[in-house]
Protein backbone atom coordinates (compact mmCIF):
# COMPACT_ATOMS: atom_id res chain seq x y z
CA UNK A 1 0.00 0.00 0.00
CA UNK A 2 1.05 3.54 -0.52
CA UNK A 3 3.20 4.32 2.28
CA UNK A 4 2.58 8.13 2.23
CA UNK A 5 -1.00 7.05 3.23
CA UNK A 6 -0.05 5.32 5.85
CA UNK A 7 -2.34 6.72 8.68
CA UNK A 8 -0.23 5.45 11.82
CA UNK A 9 2.66 6.94 13.06
CA UNK A 10 4.37 5.66 15.61
CA UNK A 11 6.54 7.55 18.15
CA UNK A 12 6.45 9.30 21.38
CA UNK A 13 3.22 11.90 21.94
CA UNK A 14 2.18 11.21 18.64
CA UNK A 15 -1.85 10.93 17.98
CA UNK A 16 -2.88 7.79 16.80
CA UNK A 17 -5.74 8.59 13.94
CA UNK A 18 -7.92 6.66 15.92
CA UNK A 19 -8.80 6.94 19.74
CA UNK A 20 -10.56 4.11 20.52
CA UNK A 21 -11.26 3.14 24.07
CA UNK A 22 -10.57 6.39 25.92
CA UNK A 23 -14.45 7.96 26.19
CA UNK A 24 -14.66 8.04 29.61
CA UNK A 25 -11.53 9.64 30.13
CA UNK A 26 -12.18 12.24 27.93
CA UNK A 27 -15.52 12.61 28.95
CA UNK A 28 -14.81 13.39 32.17
CA UNK A 29 -12.06 15.86 31.22
CA UNK A 30 -15.09 17.45 29.03
CA UNK A 31 -16.94 18.04 32.29
CA UNK A 32 -14.42 19.35 34.28
CA UNK A 33 -13.53 21.93 32.03
CA UNK A 34 -16.86 22.98 31.16
CA UNK A 35 -17.95 23.24 35.03
CA UNK A 36 -14.18 25.49 35.61
CA UNK A 37 -15.70 27.67 33.44
CA UNK A 38 -19.21 28.12 35.33
CA UNK A 39 -17.40 28.43 38.78
CA UNK A 40 -18.30 24.83 39.99
CA UNK A 41 -15.83 22.25 41.93
CA UNK A 42 -14.16 19.64 39.49
CA UNK A 43 -11.83 17.27 40.68
CA UNK A 44 -8.21 17.56 38.68
CA UNK A 45 -7.19 14.46 36.93
CA UNK A 46 -3.57 12.15 37.83
CA UNK A 47 -3.60 9.69 34.53
CA UNK A 48 -1.57 6.74 35.45
CA UNK A 49 -0.09 3.99 33.50
CA UNK A 50 3.04 2.26 32.00
CA UNK A 51 5.35 3.54 29.13
CA UNK A 52 3.55 3.74 25.42
CA UNK A 53 -0.54 3.06 27.02
CA UNK A 54 -0.86 6.78 25.18
CA UNK A 55 -1.03 8.98 28.62
CA UNK A 56 0.97 11.94 26.42
CA UNK A 57 -1.92 11.76 23.86
CA UNK A 58 -4.92 11.73 25.88
CA UNK A 59 -3.45 15.05 27.91
CA UNK A 60 -2.86 16.57 24.56
CA UNK A 61 -6.19 15.96 23.93
CA UNK A 62 -7.17 17.27 27.21
CA UNK A 63 -5.21 20.47 26.82
CA UNK A 64 -7.37 20.71 23.02
CA UNK A 65 -10.58 20.15 24.52
CA UNK A 66 -10.06 23.02 27.48
CA UNK A 67 -8.83 25.39 24.83
CA UNK A 68 -11.45 25.03 22.51
CA UNK A 69 -13.67 25.84 25.31
CA UNK A 70 -11.86 29.26 26.23
CA UNK A 71 -8.97 27.56 28.82
CA UNK A 72 -5.97 29.26 28.81
CA UNK A 73 -3.39 26.70 29.00
CA UNK A 74 -0.02 25.70 30.43
CA UNK A 75 1.69 22.25 29.28
CA UNK A 76 5.10 21.34 31.08
CA UNK A 77 6.99 18.14 30.90
CA UNK A 78 8.73 17.93 34.15
CA UNK A 79 12.09 16.63 33.45
CA UNK A 80 14.45 14.96 35.76
CA UNK A 81 16.46 17.45 37.85
CA UNK A 82 14.66 20.58 37.33
CA UNK A 83 12.44 22.64 40.00
CA UNK A 84 8.63 22.93 39.13
CA UNK A 85 9.23 27.28 40.00
CA UNK A 86 11.70 27.14 36.92
CA UNK A 87 9.60 25.05 34.47
CA UNK A 88 6.01 27.50 35.63
CA UNK A 89 7.26 31.08 36.00
CA UNK A 90 7.39 31.52 32.13
CA UNK A 91 4.37 29.27 31.31
CA UNK A 92 2.19 31.58 34.25
CA UNK A 93 4.24 34.82 32.65
CA UNK A 94 2.52 33.99 29.68
CA UNK A 95 -0.69 32.99 31.04
CA UNK A 96 -1.21 36.91 32.84
CA UNK A 97 -0.10 38.53 30.02
CA UNK A 98 -3.06 37.18 27.87
CA UNK A 99 -5.50 37.96 31.04
CA UNK A 100 -4.13 41.51 31.42
CA UNK A 101 -5.79 42.33 27.73
CA UNK A 102 -8.57 41.85 29.16
CA UNK A 103 -10.30 45.45 30.76
CA UNK A 104 -12.24 42.90 33.16
CA UNK A 105 -9.25 41.01 34.51
CA UNK A 106 -6.21 44.27 34.19
CA UNK A 107 -6.78 44.48 38.12
CA UNK A 108 -6.38 41.33 39.18
CA UNK A 109 -3.47 39.75 36.08
CA UNK A 110 -1.18 43.42 37.57
CA UNK A 111 -1.63 41.44 40.84
CA UNK A 112 -1.12 38.37 39.96
CA UNK A 113 2.53 39.40 37.94
CA UNK A 114 3.54 41.20 41.23
CA UNK A 115 2.98 38.08 42.96
CA UNK A 116 4.90 36.27 40.32
CA UNK A 117 7.97 38.58 40.17
CA UNK A 118 8.14 38.12 44.06
CA UNK A 119 7.97 34.17 43.56
CA UNK A 120 10.62 34.18 40.46
CA UNK A 121 13.11 36.91 43.17
CA UNK A 122 13.07 34.17 46.06
CA UNK A 123 13.63 31.16 43.98
CA UNK A 124 16.34 33.14 41.98
CA UNK A 125 14.81 32.47 38.63
CA UNK A 126 15.20 33.31 35.18
CA UNK A 127 12.20 33.53 32.21
CA UNK A 128 14.67 33.29 29.04
CA UNK A 129 13.35 36.02 26.57
CA UNK A 130 10.42 36.78 29.15
CA UNK A 131 10.46 39.68 31.39
CA UNK A 132 8.10 40.54 34.44
CA UNK A 133 8.08 44.63 34.43
CA UNK A 134 6.11 44.88 37.50
CA UNK A 135 7.23 45.90 40.95
CA UNK A 136 7.23 42.71 43.22
CA UNK A 137 4.23 42.84 45.66
CA UNK A 138 5.86 42.43 49.03
CA UNK A 139 4.81 39.36 51.54
CA UNK A 140 3.12 37.35 48.77
CA UNK A 141 4.84 34.74 47.54
CA UNK A 142 8.00 35.35 48.76
CA UNK A 143 8.30 33.47 51.34
CA UNK A 144 11.61 31.28 49.91
CA UNK A 145 8.81 28.25 51.07
CA UNK A 146 7.35 26.68 47.86
CA UNK A 147 5.41 24.93 49.79
CA UNK A 148 3.96 28.28 51.04
CA UNK A 149 4.68 30.73 48.24
CA UNK A 150 3.31 28.58 44.99
CA UNK A 151 -0.25 28.65 46.92
CA UNK A 152 -0.48 32.41 47.27
CA UNK A 153 0.82 32.38 43.37
CA UNK A 154 -1.94 30.09 41.96
CA UNK A 155 -4.60 32.28 44.06
CA UNK A 156 -3.83 34.99 42.35
CA UNK A 157 -3.68 33.37 38.84
CA UNK A 158 -7.26 31.96 39.42
CA UNK A 159 -8.41 35.52 40.90
CA UNK A 160 -7.61 36.95 37.85
CA UNK A 161 -8.87 34.15 35.15
CA UNK A 162 -12.24 34.21 36.90
CA UNK A 163 -12.15 38.22 36.64
CA UNK A 164 -11.89 37.73 32.88
CA UNK A 165 -14.48 34.88 32.52
CA UNK A 166 -11.75 32.43 32.00
CA UNK A 167 -10.20 29.63 33.68
CA UNK A 168 -6.19 28.44 33.87
CA UNK A 169 -5.45 24.62 33.35
CA UNK A 170 -2.02 23.46 33.99
CA UNK A 171 -0.75 20.15 32.08
CA UNK A 172 2.29 18.04 33.53
CA UNK A 173 3.75 15.06 32.18
CA UNK A 174 5.73 12.60 33.69
CA UNK A 175 4.58 13.64 37.03
CA UNK A 176 6.85 10.89 38.70
CA UNK A 177 9.74 13.42 37.95
CA UNK A 178 8.77 16.04 40.30
CA UNK A 179 10.92 16.71 43.67
CA UNK A 180 9.33 15.39 46.98
CA UNK A 181 8.97 19.00 47.80
CA UNK A 182 7.73 20.31 44.31
CA UNK A 183 4.97 17.53 44.24
CA UNK A 184 3.87 18.18 47.71
CA UNK A 185 3.50 22.26 46.93
CA UNK A 186 1.85 21.78 43.98
CA UNK A 187 -0.79 19.72 45.66
CA UNK A 188 -1.46 21.88 48.54
CA UNK A 189 -2.02 25.11 45.88
CA UNK A 190 -4.25 22.79 44.01
CA UNK A 191 -5.74 22.31 47.05
CA UNK A 192 -5.76 25.78 48.02
CA UNK A 193 -7.68 26.92 44.42
CA UNK A 194 -10.14 24.33 45.02
CA UNK A 195 -11.38 25.40 48.67
CA UNK A 196 -11.72 28.77 47.24
CA UNK A 197 -13.79 27.48 43.21
CA UNK A 198 -11.19 29.66 41.32
CA UNK A 199 -11.19 28.37 37.63
CA UNK A 200 -7.68 26.54 37.90
CA UNK A 201 -7.55 22.96 36.66
CA UNK A 202 -4.80 20.24 36.71
CA UNK A 203 -4.20 17.40 34.42
CA UNK A 204 -1.27 15.13 35.18
CA UNK A 205 0.14 12.45 33.85
CA UNK A 206 2.75 9.55 35.30
CA UNK A 207 3.89 6.30 35.74
CA UNK A 208 1.95 3.97 38.56
CA UNK A 209 3.67 5.05 41.46
CA UNK A 210 2.39 8.51 41.27
CA UNK A 211 -0.44 7.77 43.07
CA UNK A 212 1.86 6.70 46.25
CA UNK A 213 4.20 9.48 45.61
CA UNK A 214 1.00 11.94 45.79
CA UNK A 215 -0.48 10.23 48.93
CA UNK A 216 3.30 10.51 50.61
CA UNK A 217 3.66 13.90 49.43
CA UNK A 218 -0.04 15.09 51.41
CA UNK A 219 -2.46 12.62 52.62
CA UNK A 220 -5.31 14.44 51.09
CA UNK A 221 -3.83 14.06 47.15
CA UNK A 222 -6.64 11.12 46.81
CA UNK A 223 -9.55 12.80 47.77
CA UNK A 224 -7.95 16.12 45.42
CA UNK A 225 -7.64 13.61 42.44
CA UNK A 226 -9.29 11.31 39.95
CA UNK A 227 -6.52 8.65 39.46
CA UNK A 228 -7.75 7.00 36.00
CA UNK A 229 -5.81 3.95 35.04
CA UNK A 230 -4.74 4.16 31.41
CA UNK A 231 -4.12 0.19 30.17
CA UNK A 232 -3.88 -1.17 27.03
CA UNK A 233 -6.88 -1.52 25.18
CA UNK A 234 -9.51 -4.23 25.05
CA UNK A 235 -9.64 -6.29 22.41
CA UNK A 236 -12.51 -4.42 20.68
CA UNK A 237 -11.16 -1.08 21.07
CA UNK A 238 -7.81 -2.25 20.48
CA UNK A 239 -9.41 -3.66 16.86
CA UNK A 240 -11.39 -0.17 16.35
CA UNK A 241 -7.85 1.59 16.49
CA UNK A 242 -6.41 -0.48 13.65
CA UNK A 243 -9.38 -1.29 11.41
CA UNK A 244 -10.92 2.66 11.68
CA UNK A 245 -7.84 4.10 10.54
CA UNK A 246 -7.50 1.71 7.75
CA UNK A 247 -11.26 1.83 5.95
CA UNK A 248 -10.83 5.83 6.50
CA UNK A 249 -8.12 5.32 3.99
CA UNK A 250 -10.52 3.36 1.60
CA UNK A 251 -8.46 0.05 2.40
CA UNK A 252 -9.25 -3.28 3.83
CA UNK A 253 -7.91 -5.48 6.96
CA UNK A 254 -8.86 -9.02 7.70
CA UNK A 255 -10.67 -10.22 10.87
CA UNK A 256 -7.66 -12.75 10.88
CA UNK A 257 -4.39 -10.14 10.29
CA UNK A 258 -6.70 -7.61 13.62
CA UNK A 259 -6.57 -10.99 15.83
CA UNK A 260 -2.86 -11.48 15.02
CA UNK A 261 -2.21 -7.66 15.45
CA UNK A 262 -3.91 -7.79 18.77
CA UNK A 263 -2.41 -10.87 20.09
CA UNK A 264 1.08 -9.73 19.29
CA UNK A 265 0.90 -6.23 20.67
CA UNK A 266 -1.33 -7.05 23.87
CA UNK A 267 -3.67 -4.35 23.41
CA UNK A 268 -0.75 -1.33 24.04
CA UNK A 269 -1.66 1.40 22.22
CA UNK A 270 2.21 2.32 20.97
CA UNK A 271 2.94 -1.75 19.85
CA UNK A 272 -0.74 -0.54 17.85
CA UNK A 273 1.13 1.90 16.12
CA UNK A 274 3.88 0.01 14.85
CA UNK A 275 2.36 -2.89 13.98
CA UNK A 276 -0.20 -0.81 11.87
CA UNK A 277 2.42 1.25 10.61
CA UNK A 278 4.74 -2.09 9.11
CA UNK A 279 1.09 -4.01 8.39
CA UNK A 280 0.22 -1.06 5.96
CA UNK A 281 4.02 -0.88 4.24
CA UNK A 282 4.07 -4.57 4.08
CA UNK A 283 0.75 -5.35 2.43
CA UNK A 284 0.58 -5.05 -1.23
CA UNK A 285 -3.49 -4.81 -1.23
CA UNK A 286 -6.04 -4.27 -1.45
CA UNK A 287 -6.36 -6.14 1.88
CA UNK A 288 -4.36 -6.22 4.80
CA UNK A 289 -4.05 -10.00 5.47
CA UNK A 290 -2.77 -12.50 8.34
CA UNK A 291 0.26 -12.92 5.81
CA UNK A 292 1.22 -9.34 6.34
CA UNK A 293 0.12 -8.86 10.30
CA UNK A 294 2.87 -12.27 10.61
CA UNK A 295 5.25 -10.79 8.40
CA UNK A 296 5.28 -7.19 9.90
CA UNK A 297 6.04 -8.38 13.60
CA UNK A 298 9.47 -9.44 12.42
CA UNK A 299 9.91 -5.79 11.43
CA UNK A 300 7.73 -4.24 14.49
CA UNK A 301 10.01 -6.13 16.98
CA UNK A 302 13.16 -4.97 15.47
CA UNK A 303 11.67 -1.75 15.60
CA UNK A 304 10.78 -1.95 19.16
CA UNK A 305 14.27 -3.59 20.04
CA UNK A 306 16.35 -0.44 18.15
CA UNK A 307 14.07 2.47 19.70
CA UNK A 308 11.68 1.97 21.98
CA UNK A 309 13.11 -0.63 24.28
CA UNK A 310 17.03 0.52 23.92
CA UNK A 311 16.93 3.59 24.61
CA UNK A 312 15.46 2.92 28.04
CA UNK A 313 17.65 -0.29 28.84
CA UNK A 314 20.33 2.64 27.84
CA UNK A 315 20.17 4.76 30.73
CA UNK A 316 21.12 1.74 33.27
CA UNK A 317 24.38 1.39 34.59
CA UNK A 318 25.97 -2.41 34.60
CA UNK A 319 24.66 -3.08 37.71
CA UNK A 320 21.66 -1.47 37.02
CA UNK A 321 21.50 -3.87 33.82
CA UNK A 322 22.25 -6.92 36.17
CA UNK A 323 19.38 -6.28 38.05
CA UNK A 324 16.61 -5.85 35.57
CA UNK A 325 17.97 -9.09 33.38
CA UNK A 326 17.90 -11.07 36.09
CA UNK A 327 14.34 -10.13 36.79
CA UNK A 328 12.93 -11.21 32.69
CA UNK A 329 14.96 -13.97 33.83
CA UNK A 330 11.90 -14.64 36.35
CA UNK A 331 9.23 -14.56 34.01
CA UNK A 332 6.52 -11.57 33.36
CA UNK A 333 6.63 -10.58 36.46
CA UNK A 334 5.31 -9.04 38.93
CA UNK A 335 8.40 -10.07 40.69
CA UNK A 336 8.90 -10.27 44.74
CA UNK A 337 12.10 -8.35 45.74
CA UNK A 338 13.39 -11.66 47.45
CA UNK A 339 13.33 -13.33 44.65
CA UNK A 340 15.48 -10.98 42.36
CA UNK A 341 17.75 -10.58 45.62
CA UNK A 342 18.48 -14.59 45.43
CA UNK A 343 18.60 -14.87 42.01
CA UNK A 344 21.68 -12.51 42.56
CA UNK A 345 22.85 -13.95 45.50
CA UNK A 346 22.74 -10.95 47.27
CA UNK A 347 20.63 -9.68 50.41
CA UNK A 348 17.16 -7.66 49.70
CA UNK A 349 18.60 -4.80 52.07
CA UNK A 350 21.70 -4.81 49.64
CA UNK A 351 19.97 -4.50 46.88
CA UNK A 352 17.63 -1.26 48.58
CA UNK A 353 19.72 1.32 46.97
CA UNK A 354 20.40 0.11 43.15
CA UNK A 355 16.66 -0.99 43.15
CA UNK A 356 15.59 3.07 44.11
CA UNK A 357 17.85 3.76 41.57
CA UNK A 358 16.25 1.78 38.92
CA UNK A 359 12.44 3.06 40.34
CA UNK A 360 13.81 6.85 39.94
CA UNK A 361 15.01 6.34 36.42
CA UNK A 362 11.38 5.32 35.58
CA UNK A 363 12.43 1.42 34.74
CA UNK A 364 10.38 0.06 36.99
CA UNK A 365 7.88 0.66 40.19
CA UNK A 366 6.19 -1.09 42.71
CA UNK A 367 2.76 -2.01 41.95
CA UNK A 368 1.83 -3.30 45.91
CA UNK A 369 4.35 -4.29 49.14
CA UNK A 370 7.72 -6.41 48.19
CA UNK A 371 7.00 -6.10 44.47
CA UNK A 372 8.65 -5.32 41.49
CA UNK A 373 7.50 -4.70 38.14
CA UNK A 374 8.51 -2.88 34.53
CA UNK A 375 7.18 0.24 33.39
CA UNK A 376 7.77 -0.94 30.46
CA UNK A 377 5.36 -3.43 28.43
CA UNK A 378 7.12 -6.41 27.23
CA UNK A 379 10.39 -5.31 28.49
CA UNK A 380 11.20 -8.54 29.96
CA UNK A 381 10.70 -10.42 27.15
CA UNK A 382 12.91 -7.78 25.04
CA UNK A 383 15.80 -8.85 27.67
CA UNK A 384 15.40 -12.45 26.94
CA UNK A 385 15.87 -11.80 23.30
CA UNK A 386 18.62 -9.62 23.13
CA UNK A 387 20.89 -9.78 26.76
CA UNK A 388 19.86 -14.13 27.97
CA UNK A 389 21.39 -16.77 26.30
CA UNK A 390 20.03 -20.22 25.23
CA UNK A 391 21.29 -21.29 28.03
CA UNK A 392 19.54 -19.13 30.24
CA UNK A 393 22.16 -17.12 31.78
CA UNK A 394 22.81 -13.72 31.16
Amino acid sequence: MDPVRNPFAPGAGSRPPELAGRESILDDAHVAVQRALLGKPSRSQMLLGLRGVGKTVLLNKIEELAENAGHLTSSIEAPEGKSLSELLVPKINQVLRKLSTSEKAKVKAHQALRALRSFASVFHLSYGDLSISVDPEVGVADSGDIESDLPELFVRVGEAARAAGKAWTLLIDEVQYLRTGDLAALIVALHKVSQKDLPVLFFGAGLPQVAALSGDAKSYAERLFHYPAVGPLLSDDAKTAIRQPVEDEGERISDDALDEIVLKTQGYPYFLQEWGYQCWNIAQGPQIDLCDAAQAATEATRRLDDGFFKVRFDRLTPKEREYVIAMAQLGAGPYRSSDIAAALNETHQSLGPRRSQIISKGMIYSPSHGDIAFTVPMFNEYLMRNYVGKSGKA
